[in-house]
């Protein structure tokens, strides 16, 4: 029988108020302390969800590391968390920091409808979102071949979830722009044999409604 290998790739959860005004890619935000408490019910379910035992990594930013602490505190038993550079999210360069309004007029070409960058657009110092799906296609490759049978988590982020979702697929950028990956939600791959599966994208924290 072909050995099934599965990842759970979480974004990590909504970053600090000012953050968001900005296009921060690699840079080292931290967490919004209102949204750490209201989201209390996602890390609670995602502490449920993800499977017992795993291995788990994040990637250098410190909001991947907070989102895996958060969900340490909501149930899931504290585990060791490695660093993995390859999964960070895409660099934009000397782009990266500026309002979204001057961001937008310093562009080259048109953004994708739901990517603030085109898929082949290159900032200078930095990447391309195609660019991106080269560092996470190995990545995610070397981490199954790594723990092979195994379960592992990936706290990571937006663009290299989409980037993952590419590789897995066997697509470009342009397609899995079109997928949201929400704060908090839950995507999962799995590598059966030598073949990539998708098993879900952007699941999300729900409550079933009182009966009454």
């Amino acid at each position: 029988m072909s050995t099934t290998t599965r990842l759970f790739l979480i974004r990590h959860a909504l970053v600090e108020p000012s953050a968001r005004l900005t296009m921060y890619g690699t840079m080292d935000v931290a967490l919004c302390d209102l949204a750490l408490r209201q989201d209390a019910a996602s890390y609670r379910w995602l502490a449920a969800r993800l499977p017992r035992p795993a291995r788990w990594l994040v990637t250098p930013l410190s909001r991947t590391r907070a989102t895996a602490a958060a969900i340490f505190a909501a149930g899931y038993p504290e585990a060791e968390l490695t660093v993995e550079p390859d999964m960070i999210e895409q660099d934009l360069g000397e782009l990266q920091g500026l309002p979204h309004e001057v961001f937008a007029e310093r562009l080259r070409h048109p953004p994708h409808p739901f990517w603030s960058i085109h898929v082949d657009e290159r900032p200078k110092g930095g990447e391309s979102f195609a660019d991106v799906i080269a560092r996470v296609g190995p990545t995610i490759e070397r981490i199954v071949a790594e723990n092979a049978g195994g379960d592992v988590v990936i706290v990571a982020h937006g663009g290299s979830i989409r980037a993952a979702l590419a590789h897995a697929m066997g697509v470009g950028g342009q397609p899995v722009l079109a997928f949201s990956i929400k704060n908090l939600s839950l995507t999962r791959l799995e590598k059966v044999g030598s073949d990539w599966r998708v098993a879900a994208v952007n699941e999300e924290c729900f409550t079933l409604p009182a009966e009454g």
